[in-house]
């Protein structure tokens, strides 16, 4: 089993690991800050690297239990530790997408009652899509967009604390999207909450602070059917 650093620190941009599987250009460590993707958010990227030797990290996944990361050189069998470096420009820019999209599905659902049914972040982008029980106009687009700033404008702090799977469950507020997504075998369940704002299951990583969101920009709105709306952004 893999120690995801990434869970307690979403800050750390370097470490030291062992290696505790090597197949070629697919390593195991025994401990890693690279998040391997979920929730709509990507795995990161960087490199790992002793003396001589190092290897770009492309891709980073799990896999029954541990977090492979997969390179674009195989690394010697005879290194046994090695140190990690992560794209932090990349992470960081998930990091503060991660978090709009959380401050944006509070404001939607105090606001308007709406579930999140769908979301994906890139460095440089993000969308998400919702349940929207009422009229989609523009207006309403307008309106989301100034009550999710001002929300961020008002520096909520961001923590992350852990809850047994049935204290979880009882609370619908955490389990916010259309179809919960938790694993049965999940008995632990990780919450990241926007003090005042947001409070959800979640796995990846955030900012520390809703003021290192920046400003959110909302550059596209459509209907995905009925009731399924979408909002695409960019961060300011």
């Amino acid at each position: 089993m893999t120690e995801q650093l990434f869970l307690h620190d979403a800050y750390l941009r370097e470490f030291e690991a062992r290696i505790f599987k090597n197949a070629g250009r697919e390593v195991v460590l025994d401990r890693t800050a690279f998040y391997p993707g979920g929730g709509g958010q990507p795995p990161d990227k960087g490199r790992l690297k002793v003396g001589p030797v190092q290897a770009m990290v492309v891709d980073v996944k799990r896999r029954e239990g541990e977090i492979v990361h997969v390179l674009d050189a195989p690394i010697p069998e005879t290194v046994e530790r090695i140190n990690g470096a992560l794209n932090w420009g990349r992470r960081y820019a998930h990091m503060r997408h991660h978090t709009a999209l959380h401050a944006l599905s509070g404001v939607i659902w105090q606001g308007f009652g709406a579930k999140v049914t769908g979301g994906q972040l890139r460095a440089d982008r993000a969308r998400m899509d919702f349940s929207f029980p009422g009229e989609w106009t523009t207006g309403v687009v307008e309106e989301i967009e100034r009550r999710t700033n001002a929300a961020l404008a008002e520096e909520h702090p961001v923590k992350v604390y852990e809850l047994p799977r049935e204290a979880a469950l009882q609370e619908p507020d955490l389990i916010r999207t259309q179809v919960n997504l938790v694993p049965e075998h999940v008995k632990i369940v990780r919450i990241v909450e926007i003090e005042g704002l947001d409070a959800q299951a979640d796995g990846g990583t955030h900012v520390a602070n809703t003021r290192e969101v920046g400003r959110m920009e909302i550059t596209g709105h459509k209907s995905k059917g009925r009731q399924n709306k979408r909002v695409e952004f960019v961060l300011r």
